[in-house]
């Protein structure tokens, strides 16, 4: 059986890359989106790849959604931590807002995704390997 690698933003952009690249490597993969419905299901009509929609930096969404992905495809055995928001503008045009949407985001995704994951994933005795676009790599791997 196929080992299951979800991509977190993975219907756009890089992550749409790399969810095509690990299908064609053999994996069976799913990725997560956080907002852009319409995009989600192109990418998944166009690649077969199924979606789940949820909020990366929000644990109980990760957990909830971490059970929903073993019970339909199976436990997670690898994920790419994808995930992370722009807001296209100058730097010094930003508001604060975006400035707070944006750091906050990023942040929590690429420092604690990796915890959320792990524990989240530990029941089913996966192992997580979490790579973030910071070059962050942290590998939790659990006994069975």
């Amino acid at each position: 059986m196929a080992r299951v690698a979800l991509v977190t933003g993975g219907t756009r952009g890089i992550g749409h890359a790399i969810s095509i690249a690990l299908k064609n490597s053999g994996y069976r993969v799913v990725a997560s989106y956080a907002g852009n419905d319409a995009a989600a299901q192109q990418f998944q009509a166009e690649t077969g790849i199924p979606v789940y929609k949820f909020d990366v930096g929000n644990y109980e969404a990760t957990e909830k959604a971490v059970q929903q992905i073993a019970k339909d495809v199976g436990p997670i055995d690898v994920l790419v931590n994808n995930a992370g928001i722009t807001r296209d503008t100058m730097f010094h045009k930003m508001t604060k807002q975006q400035w707070d949407e944006v750091i906050g985001t990023t942040s929590t995704v690429s420092s604690t995704s990796p915890a959320r994951f792990g524990r989240a994933c530990a029941p089913a005795n996966s192992a997580v390997s979490s790579t973030s676009r910071r070059s962050m790599v942290r590998r939790a791997r659990w006994a069975r």
